[in-house]
């Protein structure tokens, strides 16, 4: 790595560890972030993304306190994530990332309408939020989260033109707009403040539990995404806090609307290339979750979990990048 090159700071995103966090009552928040310092991680990203703020355990202003506290004893770093653009949202989950001592905040739309429409109204909404977000010293990540591509989000970032609006890039969500990753990437990686880190393959119609072409997520290391060139060139760009989100057994479909002759010729190739017996007995295809019970669920997730990290650790040491 050159001397030049930030030191790169990895997090643990709670989505790696969801079927934990939703199927175990004897894990939390603060298991999660006992786990995170045990696992060497720099930093955690807490997932506060549904009305009761899904990981962080509930909206209660007590709760956050202590969740602060443990994150701080073990000296990590922190993000939170929501969705949806809305001002007074986000006010909200402002005052609950300073409350929990996050120092960013990601986020994506929830609208819907033509991608024009959308890019005007998210610009509106973040020239709103922009003064409120400095005066919180906490900065906002636009998400590119199968919505829009990397020129989409650029546009909305150079719109607001504010250093606390800026990017979050996904490793692989371009893919549902038919996007090439490492195209989105030469439009983002100067707007990111972090990245999510993860791995997909493609799901042909035929195989997908609903019949849609689909994108799946699998263990780092076991699908198609191009993880090492992708964290090089967003560590080159000044991107150095990259978020370990194994997104094991995710899957979403690819948008109709922008399936045109010219973005389905991506299919099969590169990062586009379809999961190989699907249905076999290959644990790294989770394309029916609903047929495993908790306890299954749990035990092929903290396996994955592991897997993954020893490979990801394994691959960045190579590059002097831990």
């Amino acid at each position: 790595m050159p001397a030049s090159t930030p030191k790169l700071n990895l997090y643990l995103h709670t989505y790696s560890l969801r079927f934990n966090l939703t199927l175990n009552p004897s894990y939390d928040v603060f298991s999660f972030i006992d786990q995170a310092a045990a696992e060497n991680f720099d930093g955690v990203c807490i997932s506060a993304n549904d009305p009761n703020y899904r990981h962080l355990g509930g909206t209660e202003s007590w709760r956050f306190a202590p969740i602060r506290e443990r994150i701080k004893h073990h000296k990590l770093l922190c993000d939170i994530d929501t969705s949806g653009t809305e001002p007074d949202h986000l006010t909200i989950m402002l005052q609950v990332a300073k409350s929990i001592g996050a120092s960013k905040l990601r986020t994506y739309t929830r609208y819907a309408g033509t991608p024009d429409d959308l890019v005007s109204q998210t610009i509106k909404d973040f020239k709103v939020l922009a003064p409120i977000a400095e005066d919180m010293g906490i900065k906002v990540m636009f998400e590119n989260h199968e919505v829009f591509t990397g020129p989409e989000i650029v546009r909305v970032l150079e719109g607001v033109n504010s250093p606390f609006i800026g990017a979050l890039y996904d490793y692989g969500n371009s893919q549902m707009v038919l996007e090439d990753p490492l195209e989105c990437l030469k439009s983002m990686a100067p707007f990111s403040y972090s990245a999510h880190l993860k791995d997909h393959v493609m799901i042909r119609p035929e195989d997908s539990p609903d019949g849609e072409l689909s994108v799946l997520g699998v263990p780092v290391g076991d699908g198609f995404l191009p993880i090492m060139e992708t964290t090089r060139s967003l560590l080159e760009a000044g991107c150095n806090n990259i978020v370990f989100e194994n997104s094991y057994g995710y899957r979403a479909k690819v948008k109709a609307e922008r399936m045109n002759p010219e973005s389905l010729k991506l299919l099969g190739k590169t990062s586009f290339q379809f999961a190989q017996n699907p249905h076999s007995n290959n644990e790294a295809y989770l394309l029916y979750p609903e047929q495993f019970s908790a306890e299954r669920l749990i035990e092929l997730e903290n396996a994955m979990h592991q897997r993954t990290l020893t490979w990801l650790r394994s691959e960045f040491a190579k590059e002097g990048w831990l």
